[in-house]
């Protein structure tokens, strides 16, 4: 079973920078496409960003362009979401996910899901 866990979550204020990241085990990410989720409390799980790890091609949402950058290590099996110019807004459980080859923004796309790591933006 594929295996992934995040890490690098934590308490920044406004407009601050935090960098998650998303190391797999088990698998190559080489020909996976690699999703970067939050669920803020009482909303839905909603997908910000995906790169597809074998080309290094990106996807965003709207809310998080310019601000939030994805892009992996492929000699670490790693997927890093760098977030800047945070804002309490951005404040949710952050989770990775896999799938195999192509990107997506959906979560019901992702049958692989890590554990998740929380970020809070606050002052």
């Amino acid at each position: 079973q594929l295996q992934l866990v995040e890490s690098g979550g934590g308490l920044v204020h406004p407009g601050g920078s935090l960098r998650l990241s998303c190391a797999a085990s088990r698998f190559s990410l080489d020909y996976y496409a690699i999703g970067w989720f939050r669920q803020a409390p009482g909303k839905e799980r909603e997908g910000v960003s995906c790169i597809k790890v074998i080309d290094g091609t990106t996807h965003y949402a709207d809310s998080v362009k310019g601000r939030f950058t994805v892009s992996r290590d492929n000699a670490k099996n790693t997927v890093y979401l760098q977030m800047n110019s945070l804002k309490p807004e951005d404040t949710a459980n952050y989770y990775c996910a896999a799938r195999s080859y192509s990107c997506s923004l959906w979560k019901i796309d992702f049958p692989s899901w890590g554990q998740g790591t929380q970020v809070i933006v606050s002052s």
